[in-house]
């Protein structure tokens, strides 16, 4: 089991990227799958043709809000995440023929994230021995590692933009994650469709682990404006093609 996950700025187009390799990999017979979204926006499981509430399923947010807020509390000596992970694998764990999916969900209160990725954090830790790949799509920004939903990972995409900002994200969140204490095996670094030539090139010559550039396809900008899954794109996606380029340059085959 290896576990994969894909950080950036918002708007990189890491949830896309996402998407795209779990299609890699179902279409290659590696399954099955588990995704993992982390970010509040939810827009994983409509990437993937997924309609959560349709299929009875709920985040974990969603889940602590009745559990604790509306159900009354907790049972004096359980932790909170013990006694809500039969929930999360009952409710919350989306299972189908090629993936599962689990979603965290924006905060059931006001604050951090605390409870919800503490108790994504102890589902995960029985959750994954049973799958040939975990892919983790990240939040925007750098907060969620110090969350470490997992302490270890194997490969870590940083999907860049067209912007400096997006530049130096990558270094702050190498050295986060190794401040944090979350381990991982490489660092690589993708770019976005909107990352312009120039750019690109200074990001080839300053960066180590750099794998190239995601090709751009009005087709994944129709698919995600419809709502219509990645998965049924057509194997002859630039986007799609170019996103199996990188992963083969990562060592997947």
């Amino acid at each position: 089991m290896k576990r994969i996950v894909t950080m950036g700025r918002g708007g990189t187009g890491k949830t896309t990227f996402v998407a795209l390799i779990a299609k890699h990999f179902i279409e290659s017979g590696i399954t099955p799958l588990l995704l993992v979204d982390v970010d509040p926006d939810q827009n994983l499981a409509e990437m993937v043709g997924l309609d959560l509430s349709d299929e009875g399923k709920y985040t974990i947010s969603e889940l602590m809000m009745e559990t604790f807020l509306e159900g009354g509390g907790t049972t004096v000596g359980v932790p909170p995440s013990e006694r809500i992970e039969s929930r999360i694998w009952e409710k919350g764990l989306y299972e189908g023929s090629t993936f599962d999916l689990i979603a965290v969900g924006t905060k059931f209160i006001e604050g951090c994230y605390c409870l919800p990725d503490a108790a994504l954090k102890k589902a995960l830790e029985n959750l994954t021995k049973n799958y040939e790949y975990v892919l983790i799509d990240s939040p925007g920004g750098l907060e969620h590692l110090n969350r470490r939903i997992m302490t270890h990972v194997d490969d870590i995409f940083d999907v860049i933009g067209p912007s400096q900002k997006s530049f130096k994200h990558v270094e702050r969140a190498r050295r986060i994650a190794k401040e944090v204490g979350i381990g991982f095996n490489n660092f690589y670094i993708i770019a976005g469709h909107r990352v312009p030539t120039e750019f690109e090139e200074m990001v080839q010559e300053q960066v180590k682990q750099y794998l190239g550039k995601i090709t751009y396809d009005k087709e994944v900008e129709d698919y995600v404006f419809k709502g219509k899954s990645i998965l049924e794109l057509p194997s002859s996606s630039p986007a799609y093609a170019s996103a199996r380029v990188l992963l083969e340059r990562a060592g997947y085959k």
